[in-house]
């Protein structure tokens, strides 16, 4: 099935999210669209699948207009979508979230789930997905749950594939495992959008890029551009995609963990023995597959885990034990890695969202009265320091690009009079150009004194921040090494090899 879109023009009041857009993508072809979060790629597409409808232009299947009033139009028509938040019923098995919406029934009317059962395993074993059809899809890991998205889209007959930031919740080893996936469906004839800003996935898998910047088309490219090209076209500058540091100037004060251990709710040791050290003025990035305990570490470091054993010290003083608001008083800035969920109330205000945690005292509260005026100011401040694209203040932080979100979190957090930054996956689903402000902003925390630990599952992203790099695998140090220890050896010790061993077998 052919698609195109012909002068697509979708407005929100003043905003203009896509101003007359035209794409074309042929069956048996990934077309990537390309562009910095806010863009406008995401709206394309939900006007695509009929979440939103154009005040202009047309909708072309096969060059018949089509007239979608919602997503059961699109899909019935073919279309099937991939959003970058799945939209799965987290308590239902895989194989009532692959019916939902288009059930199959049997006599007296009940639910025939034994067809569903049939579908998901017959899409599953055709691309090799090994998705349990009665697993619970809370129990998955987010990898399995893009699949379990995807079978819901491929069991529609959907001949138009959208994937939306597909990549932007998923490990190297899931997004490598994605690609492939898609090369499979375009080499079976479906037409594919995938919409990314990352340019080391649109020069591995994209046929033809189109690139989107403040809601119009400003060109294509080959898959064979280089980086600073595609990048330039994104940012409409030239943008620099390596970390300028120095080397690091080390202070006294700092971090100090001794034998920390994180045990679940299952009882289940998730953070094991774990032991490091990071003074002020250097960045120690904890790389390794998601999953392996750098989560709960993190939030270990925060008072957020309650099953906590072992010591960690800031400048001496003792923080476990501690609650979340006086670890956050002692000068502990926290980006965490979930910026939807426990960086930001996406009802409230940029304003609001900027003094979270900061409620309880001057400068924003005298005497029980909020400083609404210091608010405004300091919000007006970050708003323009941090460059967060909005139109205003009062702009509910949820109606912002997921870029600009992040930006908000950063700059409540670095903003703190800090001792210790923690920031988990800072950049993840970030478009570049963000990319580069946040990582100028950690550096200029270190290079001010202050003792910063990253946490990422982009090993790019952790060398490039590092000054040492901690690896975790199942909740253990595997080792601690020098940044420019070579990817090899960085990727065996992922697998929990020791850096002596991994060491050897690149050797």
């Amino acid at each position: 099935m052919r698609l195109e879109l012909r002068g697509i023009t979708k407005r929100f009041g003043a905003l203009v999210a896509n101003d007359h857009i035209d794409l074309v993508v042929e069956p048996g072809e990934i077309h990537c669209l390309l562009g910095e979060n806010g863009a406008g790629k995401s709206t394309l597409m939900n006007v695509l699948y009929g979440l939103y409808q154009a005040e202009e232009g047309d909708i072309l299947l096969d060059d018949e207009v089509q007239h979608f009033a919602g997503p059961g139009d699109a899909m019935a028509a073919g279309i099937g979508m991939v959003h970058q938040h799945f939209m799965l019923v987290p308590v239902f098995t895989v194989a009532e979230n692959v019916m939902l919406g288009h059930e199959q029934t049997r006599g007296g009317g009940r639910l025939d789930l034994d067809a569903a059962r049939a579908q998901v395993r017959e899409i599953s074993a055709r691309f090799g997905f090994h998705v349990d059809p009665d697993a619970v899809v809370e129990d998955l890991p987010v990898g399995v749950q893009q699949r379990v998205e995807i079978i819901k889209a491929l069991s529609r007959n959907a001949d138009v594939l959208v994937f939306d930031e597909p990549t932007a919740v998923l490990t190297p080893q899931e997004t490598d495992e994605l690609m492939t996936i898609m090369r499979q469906l375009r080499d079976e004839g479906a037409a594919i959008v995938f919409i990314t800003h990352k340019l080391r996935e649109v020069r591995e898998v994209a046929d033809r890029i189109t690139v989107i910047r403040h809601g119009k088309v400003v060109g294509e490219a080959s898959p064979t551009a280089s980086d600073a090209e595609l990048a330039s076209l994104m940012v409409g500058r030239a943008v620099e995609l390596t970390v300028q540091k120095d080397a690091p100037t080390l202070r006294d004060n700092g971090l100090v963990v001794r034998d920390l251990v994180v045990t679940d709710e299952a009882g289940t040791v998730v953070v094991d023995g774990v032991s490091f050290e990071v003074r002020g003025g250097e960045v120690l990035a904890v790389a390794g597959v998601q999953g392996n305990g750098q989560t709960e570490l993190t939030e270990a470091l925060l008072g957020l885990e309650n099953d906590v054993t072992g010591s960690v010290t800031l400048d001496g003083a003792e923080l476990v034990g501690l609650s979340v608001r006086r670890i956050l008083d002692q000068g502990v800035g926290f980006v965490p890695e979930d910026r939807t969920h426990d960086g930001l109330v996406g009802e409230f205000t940029i304003a609001e969202n900027l003094m979270l945690d900061r409620s309880d005292g001057p400068p924003f509260v005298r005497r029980g009265a909020l400083q609404l005026g210091f608010r405004d100011r300091f919000a007006r401040e970050k708003v323009q320091e941090y460059d967060v694209r909005t139109q205003g203040i009062t702009t509910p932080v949820g109606r912002l690009s997921g870029g600009n979100q992040q930006k908000v979190v950063v700059a409540r957090e670095m903003s703190r009079d800090l001792r210790l930054l923690v920031a988990a996956q800072p950049t993840r689903g970030v478009d570049v150009g963000s990319i580069e402000f946040i990582h100028k902003r950690i550096v200029a925390t270190r290079d001010a004194g202050v003792p910063v630990v990253v946490v990422s599952t982009e090993l790019d992203e952790a060398v490039a921040l590092a000054d040492r790099i901690m690896v975790m695998y199942r909740g253990k140090v595997v080792g601690i090494v020098p940044a420019d220890t070579p990817r090899d050896v960085l990727g065996l010790m992922m697998a929990g090899i020791s850096p002596q061993d991994a060491k050897g077998e690149v050797a």
